[in-house]
């Protein structure tokens, strides 16, 4: 009796045991794909984001043989870049040494000129679906991904849909698969009894993939590669899933979403082998199994892929010396009066900022600028009028912190603006339903259509915007130019709002200190968000602010603003040794990145004795945007300056244009160091430029921000396009042109497939050439290398990024000149010996 009783406790716990190393297993597959954030606040992701702490060659080899992923392009685009004297021999020298290949240059050369182009690839391993597909000749992975795509869909719909057939409020995984027992399609397409299959399967995620994986006699130890190869395969979804596992853990919860998308997968490849049973599937299925373990048994990189990173490697090198270079060449820019200056525009890091920021100093000598992540360290939720929900106004990486509202000053105003934005909302929902229902949809067409042939032709000929800005909507003009902010303490649908005074002089402290802003105060102090202008265009919060959550960064610049114009708050920042003259006054501006157009909100605060300043300021910023619009068009095509104007402002309310901009395209460089040591140096729109003074950061807490935020941020930009370059397929979202959006949340190419991620083609290339080349960030800091030391002691993540070449660190001399780059595990080269 007691033996039996210890068996069966036995018998629980290597249950148990077994249950809990597949939920490791699962758990372990599923970090391995990047969050992807929906088409409200499309912000930068890194897609590799799961395997920063792995080497990247090693992650090359890994993805290619889990999903023919590609790292880099075809050798043939290095080849025309050696051609070119982009690439020099030099620089393939470098790479060659740097892999430990003993083979010389000019041999290798010569290799890959005889194989350029070759066919071989790394082995990938098949699904089930894969050799059903083979086996069958019906094309079984295109369906299966077909039928999750339209469930999923369905069940992170936010409100696009009509009808919504998945059970939002059950789990995922039980949500999936009550649905699945009812859905007649895979059946009536040829599976027999798959809808009796799913319902066998037990309710819990996990259970059921036991009972699956024994169907498929697959062991969770050997099932790691599998997982992720599944994962891979319907990777858009599995990165949506991540993205609301990701939000869950920043607050404080628990992940799971993934896993149980894991789990549908891995059923539906388990109920497809025994609805086909086909004796052929089941022989090539074994076969199949045998290559799970691949990595293990096959470490080396095929030597395709191992010649593409080297050449990946040199083409890194290249970019490399041509920055050192450029620094090198750099005259000293002389130091400023003592005098207060007329003006300091504060701009976002983003590389477009740096076009605007060269050309407003040109124009205007007396106009200093300043680099700062775009939400200016106010990490705010910003509750438009109308709405009930904030927008996350700050990095994805941060929680956000307090509630702000906007506002008119007039009551009636605020009334008016109130009501005319809820009717514009009923309306539209009527209006969508009308197009959209069952009946009426048909009687819409032929009545309805034709009235929209005037609006259809004013649109196509740039006469008129398509549709009202989203910030505009349902507001007159002269409303929505008085809108202001609340910072005092209120309260909506039971959250607290405004900022506590104490909390708005912690806040403005440490700005102006991240900022390296706490002396020498100039008479204007320019708060320079920045956002965009586009039509029909899903991914156009991709064109905003990344610092500011995916939204522009108006509202940031308001509350900054507001706050550091306070004059209890400058008296309180005195005890800080920040001293504000009293003739400073801080400006809450807007940079559209589309049309280079800069927008001063807040022209209230300027007494009527300063409008002059403020009118020569003004001027100013009109020169330095047509001058920014002028170099930006080198990108584009026009024939004269009138021309330029005109094509500028027609993109940006062009609703058949697919490149409005070219966003972040070509994002190379991450400079940290003050304006002087970049000032006329022509950045050409590929830099991230962040204002530092070493001297004033006491401890270096200021650089730790900046290494843990803005780099880790800036290297989730540059990645992102480096994989929708490199891989558009896996990484991006393909041709721009067959994009339909998916429950108001995502684009799908064409009617079905996958969710698609990344950047469509037509953000990284013309037509005829890239617009952004594949190059990995370079970050280039002036601060003394035991400090830098120090940081990446403390912080393994970041550590991870430059240790195993996801970026690139180097470092500033107090001459401006670019002297020593880092060589992993916490040395560093001199670049003078590296150029010997």
């Amino acid at each position: 009796m007691i033996k039996d009783i210890e068996s069966e406790y036995n018998l629980f716990e290597n249950l148990e045991m077994n249950q809990e190393v597949l939920l490791n297993t699962m758990r372990e597959a599923s970090k391995k794909i990047a969050p992807v954030w929906p088409l409200e606040n499309f912000v930068a992701v890194n897609p590799y984001l799961g395997f920063t702490s792995k080497k990247f060659s090693n992650v090359a080899q890994e993805l290619a043989t889990a999903g023919a992923v590609q790292m880099t392009l075809p050798a043939s685009f290095y080849l025309d870049k050696l051609n070119a004297g982009e690439i020099i021999e030099r620089d393939i020298e470098q790479a060659l040494s740097k892999g430990g290949a003993r083979i010389s240059t000019d041999k290798f050369i010569k290799i890959l000129k005889k194989k350029n182009e070759s066919k071989e690839v790394t082995k990938t391993i098949a699904t089930v679906a894969d050799l059903a597909t083979e086996v069958t000749k019906k094309d079984w992975e295109r369906f299966l991904i077909g039928r999750v795509s339209q469930w999923a869909a369905s069940y992170f719909d936010k409100g696009q849909a009509i009808w919504v057939a998945s059970d939002q409020k059950q789990d995922l995984f039980y949500s999936w698969k009550t649905e699945a027992q009812i859905d007649r399609t895979p059946e009536l397409i040829g599976l027999k009894g798959f809808r009796k299959l799913v319902k066998s399967l037990p309710d819990d995620p996990i259970k059921a993939t036991k009972v699956a994986l024994d169907i498929l006699g697959v062991s969770p130890e050997q099932a790691s590669l599998y997982f992720h190869r599944l994962l891979l395969k319907v990777g858009g979804w599995a990165a949506y899933a991540a993205r609301v596992d990701w939000d869950s853990e920043l607050y404080g919860g628990k992940d799971g979403k993934v896993i149980e998308f894991l789990a549908l997968l891995i059923c539906w490849e388990a109920c497809l082998l025994e609805s086909l049973n086909e004796e052929e599937l089941y022989i090539k299925w074994d076969d199949a199994k045998g290559t799970f373990s691949l990595l293990n048994n096959q470490p080396e990189l095929n030597q395709h892929l191992a010649h593409n990173l080297i050449l990946q490697e040199a083409f890194d090198l290249a970019a490399q010396r041509k920055i050192i270079e450029k620094f090198e060449l750099a005259e000293p820019s002389k130091s400023q009066e003592s005098e207060q200056a007329k003006a300091q525009a504060i701009f976002c890091i983003d590389v477009r900022s740096e076009v605007f920021r060269r050309n407003l100093e040109l124009v205007d000598h007396e106009i200093e600028t300043l680099g700062f992540a775009g939400f200016f360290a106010f990490p705010i939720k910003y509750v438009p009028i109308g709405h009930n929900e904030g927008e996350a106004q700050c990095p994805v990486l941060l929680k956000t912190g307090p509630t702000i509202l906007e506002e008119l000053s007039d009551p009636k105003a605020y009334q008016r603006a109130l009501s005319g934005r809820l009717q514009n909302r009923q309306v539209q929902q009527v209006w969508k339903s009308f197009k959209s229902g069952a009946v009426t949809c048909f009687s819409f067409v032929s009545p309805m259509g034709l009235s929209y042939l005037p609006k259809i032709f004013t649109d196509s000929f740039g006469l008129t915007r398509p549709v009202p800005h989203p910030d505009q909507e349902g507001m007159s003009n002269k409303d929505f130019k008085n809108r202001t902010i609340s910072l005092g303490r209120n309260h909506h649908l039971g959250e607290t709002t405004g900022i506590p005074l104490d909390q708005q002089i912690q806040m403005a402290k440490n700005a102006l200190k991240a900022m390296s802003l706490t002396d020498d105060f100039g008479r204007f102090v320019l708060i320079v968000g920045h956002g965009s202008t586009t039509v029909n265009n899903p991914h156009a919060t991709g064109y905003d602010c990344g610092a500011c959550g995916g939204h522009s960064g108006e509202a940031n610049a308001r509350v900054a603003a507001a706050v550091l114009n306070n004059r209890v708050v400058r008296t309180a920042l005195q005890s800080e040794n920040i001293f504000i003259p009293v003739n400073t006054i801080f400006l809450a501006c807007l940079h559209d990145t589309t049309t280079d157009e800069v927008r001063i909100f807040n022209e209230y605060d300027v007494p009527n004795d300063r409008k002059e300043e403020l009118q020569s300021l003004q001027k100013s910023l009109v020169s330095a945007g047509h001058a920014a619009r002028t170099e930006r068009s080198l990108r584009m095509t026009a024939s004269s300056s009138s021309a330029i104007e005109k094509m500028i402002i027609t993109r940006s309310k062009d609703w058949s244009q697919t490149r409005p901009e070219w966003g972040l395209a070509g994002c190379s460089a991450f400079v940290v160091a003050p304006r002087e040591r970049t000032k006329g140096m022509d950045m050409e729109g590929k830099s991230f430029l962040h204002s530092y003074e070493w001297e004033k950061d006491s401890g270096f807490s200021v650089l730790e921000l900046i290494m843990t935020a803005p780099m880790v941020v800036t290297s989730w930009i540059n990645l992102q396009y480096y994989g929708s370059t490199v891989d558009n397929k896996t990484f991006g979202s393909g041709n721009k042109t067959l994009h339909n959006v998916t429950a108001g949340l995502g684009v799908l190419e064409g009617y079905s497939g996958d969710l698609r991620v990344g950047l469509p083609m037509q953000a990284v290339h013309d037509g005829e050439n890239y617009q952004h080349q594949p190059e990995k960030l370079n970050v280039i800091i002036e601060a003394p290398i035991e400090a830098i030391n120090s940081i990446l002691k403390k912080h393994k993540g970041v550590r991870d990024l430059v240790d195993n070449g996801w970026i690139y660190l180097m470092v500033m001399n107090d001459g401006g000149k670019i002297s020593h780059k880092y060589a992993g595990d916490l040395t560093w080269e001199s670049v003078a010996q590296v150029a010997a």
